[in-house]
């Protein structure tokens, strides 16, 4: 017969086989994500433009360099979707390869700025002394400058690199503020048990800001490279719309706005297609952006839990 200590252990232990394990972080943080409706309504966007400019120019006859004779402003028409313009071309042609290199060039921007930024950050914040003094400064010193002027005056002297020297010059000056936050960040990891830990072990440099410090900073990493990414194609739309970025005969969405804001009245087809893309591209990020800050804060109050309170309240009150 089994002593009544025995029962209570093999009690505790059938319990605790009833529990079941706790979310990982990861899942926990998609949960949260896909309760935010707008979020993942930004993301659904933002899919369906990567896969419209990327499968939109095997859709169409038309290429983007080519010239109908016979249409010239053109509306758009079983023969030309989208319209054509002055001297047309096939607007959707035009508007889908703009927006795949405007994309492009997003996503090196927002990759190369944010990988940029976590390097000198942390970097600056786990070392200090002259190291943090000399990366500190040269920081505030990229700040000063106008980079907008900046890019405006190089840029025409660095045409010959194409269109990847122009996006790195964007990156070049768009990793500075995310910098000093993760410098930030990084002073107050550096004395954390973990990494006091893995220093008194013998662990190099490089491998514990790789191991520690870095994981510990990815969400606002992960949340400000999906930002960049938006600005950089706002940067290279605004730059390409005054003749500093992409130059012909390539294309991208500042271009053609530059080429149809003369008939966005008249013509209107030459102007909104690409317009309306550019707005909806960078709505649909602002929302990621939201969604993941949300997901990744703690502190921010979850949709399911919410609906799980109002469900309460209601029950209370019967």
């Amino acid at each position: 017969m089994a002593t009544a200590s025995e029962a209570l252990l093999a009690g505790a232990q059938d319990d605790d086989s009833l529990v079941a394990p706790a979310p990982s972080r990861a899942r926990t943080t998609l949960r949260r994500f896909v309760a935010r409706r707008t979020a993942l309504a930004g993301l659904v966007v933002v899919a369906l433009l990567f896969v419209l400019a990327f499968a939109g120019p095997h859709l169409t006859r038309w290429s983007y360099s080519d010239i109908d004779y016979t249409a010239l402003r053109s509306a758009p028409s079983s023969r030309h979707w989208w319209g054509t313009n002055r001297i047309g071309q096939d607007v959707f042609a035009q508007t889908v390869r703009g927006l795949q290199k405007s994309l492009i060039i997003g996503l090196l921007v927002g990759v190369v700025a944010t990988a940029a930024a976590a390097a000198v950050g942390a970097c600056a914040g786990y070392f200090g002394g002259w190291t943090d003094r000399l990366l500190t400064f040269t920081t505030d010193l990229l700040l000063i400058f106008p980079s907008f002027l900046v890019i405006s005056v190089v840029s025409p002297r660095l045409r010959g690199g194409g269109w990847i020297v122009f996006a790195l010059l964007l990156a070049f000056f768009a990793w500075m503020i995310t910098a000093r936050v993760v410098r930030s960040m990084t002073i107050s990891l550096r004395d954390r048990e973990f990494v006091r830990a893995a220093r008194y072990m013998g662990v190099g440099p490089v491998r514990i800001i790789s191991r520690h410090i870095l994981p510990n900073v990815a969400s606002f990493l992960i949340i400000d490279a999906t930002i960049a990414v938006g600005s950089a194609v706002m940067s290279e739309t605004a730059l390409s719309y005054f003749g500093f970025g992409v130059q012909p005969p390539d294309v991208s969405l500042g271009t053609l706005i530059a080429d149809g804001t003369s008939a966005a009245l008249t013509y209107p087809w030459m102007f909104f297609f690409a317009a309306g893309l550019l707005v909806i591209f960078v709505l649909a990020v602002n929302l990621i952006g939201d969604g993941l800050r949300d997901a990744f804060d703690p502190t921010s109050d979850d949709p399911a839990h919410r609906k799980r309170k109002r469900r309460l309240g209601k029950r209370t009150q019967r």
